[in-house]
């Protein structure tokens, strides 16, 4: 079995992953958690499944349009917490080729994606809202926390993990290789071996032993020795860690933001608020700069249409990233203190600049005296002279820092002006 350092190889090379939020929740478009939110019963809740039929639905559309991002890989929602599957599990009758859609919608999704070379990653709800046997009464989630109808309840667990895992084994079997597995998530006593979580991951890595998985069982990542289960790679929501992340012996552990467009996962008519493109790239070259990952998400709706802001904001990052790519694939944190214009991304003898703060006068590369061995703008490629302004030689607090000259007031991209540094072995 390869190494968790081998296995994310790929992972820390992409850099730039598509999320993807779609279920029946996109119908009532208030948000992937209503049912919990507003206590929905599963009868409250079953119009939704009757009238679920995505009319437009191409993943080959989101494909194409992940591709054009500059994203490598996506995750798309196999089963949320309200235990609607997208794909035909044999062992529930709440999956979307009993609704009006008829289809497998995983399996189209798989075979889209790999057609346009991207990666593909399956999101899994370890919780369920559906399942009988799921604790409901007390439970911190679940819609019928406070129903006194589920007071006393007997349920079996047992039975649950059994599905569970069971329908993890059917996401393994019956789409090719599968590149991620992304859980959500565990909480409170649901954590771990509650989820018999050693003997599952077991069974997966005796299935697709390359497969990356999350950390979201359980465990901690974080420590010397992690368990079995405690993944591939840390998952941060709606946060860049300050610092990127590392283990108790403070070694570098791979991790990815998963951060919305908006404000919500799952599609919401009414939220326009929406990220601009200058704040996605940053966003990616901060998580790139602290050694991490970008999983960026989209919710498409009902029809399966990917929100037109969604799609304008990918294709003002997919044509920065056509010119300043190379600021970002393959590359990681740089052994330098963060600078005061922005930020460094590095990849063996070449550190990328992203200037995001034009000032006043030169960027001043602190450090960076004699170890520049030739400087360009990343975007076209143009030359840059480094050189020493006369007045800076009276300044001794600066004389390791070099110097490069842009000219005019603005940035020459104001999202993040790239400059590419060589530097001398």
């Amino acid at each position: 079995m390869n190494s968790r350092e081998e296995r994310v190889k790929w992972f820390m090379e992409d850099r730039f992953g598509l999320f993807i939020h779609w279920g029946l929740y996109s119908i009532p478009a208030r948000q992937e958690w209503l049912r919990s939110i507003e206590r929905l019963s599963i009868e409250e809740y079953q119009p939704f499944f009757e009238e679920f039929n995505p009319t437009h639905y191409n993943p080959r559309e989101w494909a194409k349009a992940a591709k054009a991002a500059g994203q490598k890989y996506a995750v798309l929602t196999a089963k949320h917490h309200d235990g609607f599957c997208l794909f035909d599990s044999q062992l529930t009758e709440y999956k979307a080729t009993n609704t009006p859609a008829g289809r497998d919608l995983i399996k189209e999704y798989v075979e889209a994606f790999r057609a346009e070379g991207l990666k593909v990653g399956l999101y899994y709800s370890i919780i369920d809202w559906y399942h009988a046997d799921y604790p409901k009464y007390g439970d911190r989630h679940h819609p019928m926390r406070d129903n006194e109808e589920y007071k006393g309840e007997e349920t079996n667990f047992a039975n649950y993990i059994e599905y569970f895992h069971g329908q993890v084994k059917e996401l393994l079997t019956n789409y090719g290789k599968i590149d991620i597995l992304w859980f959500d998530f565990s909480y409170d006593e649901m954590t771990g071996e509650k989820w018999e979580a050693s003997k599952l991951v077991e069974m997966i890595r005796s299935m697709q032993p390359d497969i990356l998985i999350d950390n979201r069982l359980g465990g901690n990542i974080m420590s010397a020795e992690p368990e079995i289960y405690a993944g591939d790679f840390f998952s941060p929501e709606q946060i860049i860690p300050p610092g990127g992340i590392v283990n108790a012996n403070h070694q570098p552990i791979p991790w990815e933001a998963c951060i919305t467009l908006n404000d919500h996962w799952g599609y919401h008519s009414k939220d326009l608020n929406y990220k601009s493109p200058k704040q996605v790239i940053r966003t990616l070259v901060e998580c790139v700069s602290k050694g991490g990952n970008l999983l960026l998400n989209v919710g498409p709706n009902v029809k399966g249409i990917i929100p037109p802001q969604s799609l304008v904001i990918l294709q003002e990052v997919g044509k920065w990233m056509g010119q300043n790519g190379e600021s970002i694939y393959g590359c990681t944190a740089a052994d330098l203190p963060k600078p005061e214009w922005g930020r460094y991304t590095q990849k063996g003898k070449f550190l990328y600049a992203h200037v995001f703060d034009r000032g006043i006068g030169p960027i001043y590369f602190a450090g960076l005296k004699d170890r520049i061995k030739k400087a360009r703008l990343l975007a076209d490629g143009s030359e840059l002279k480094v050189e020493v302004p006369w007045m800076a030689e009276q300044y001794s607090d600066i004389e390791n820092g070099a110097f490069i000259t842009l000219t005019g007031a603005e940035l020459p991209d104001e999202k993040d002006t790239v400059i590419e540094l060589e530097l001398i072995d």
